[in-house]
């Protein structure tokens, strides 16, 4: 069951053609995010995620119970607006953005905006433009969005949306807590 997904600014417009093809090697390059979950796990998820979006607030939460069997990359874009340019910026530059992030989800989930961005660098904030050139190139223009290998099949694997966790494992090839 797909939760559901935000999208680009300016409403229902189709995603982009892809100018590249989707990329694990490119994702891992170019891409700047956060590692939360087991550090060491060869089994890596990226997750690109705006900080405005409630969908991805979801997905925070749906992803926990799953991060001692994977590194999940959390990487922010600004798919919803300059607010969220902003708060990927400041979720970047925190000295612990898994605390900030999960500060921001928090209330993203509350109705409540987010987290104050205020004083963020312009370095922090061309990486999140970055980011979200990366992922408007593969094709994509709604977050979540979920890249990467079932860890069964070996497969790639792309999720649009927020789902349920033990959709999220199963799709990953991850053991389903509980």
């Amino acid at each position: 069951m797909l939760l559901a997904a935000c999208g680009k600014e300016g409403g229902d417009k189709p995603a982009a053609q892809p100018s590249a093809p989707v990329s694990l090697e490119r994702i891992a390059a170019d891409a700047k995010g956060f590692n939360v979950g087991s550090t060491m796990s060869a089994r890596v998820v990226y997750v690109f995620f705006d900080a405005q979006c409630p969908h991805c607030a979801a997905l925070w939460e749906a992803a926990k119970p799953l991060k001692p069997q994977a590194r999940f990359v959390w990487i922010p874009v600004g798919l919803l607006g300059d607010k969220s340019v902003a708060q990927g910026a400041a979720i970047l530059a925190a000295a612990d953005p898994v605390a900030s992030m999960e500060q921001n989800e928090a209330s993203v989930r509350q109705q409540q905006g987010g987290i104050a961005a205020m004083g963020v660098a312009d370095a922090q904030k061309q990486a999140v433009r970055q980011n979200t050139q990366l992922l408007t190139a593969f094709g994509f223009g709604g977050v979540p969005t979920i890249i990467g290998k079932n860890a069964q099949s070996g497969e790639l694997v792309t999720i649009d949306g927020a789902v349920p966790t033990a959709e999220l494992a199963q799709k990953l090839g991850l053991t389903s807590p509980g």
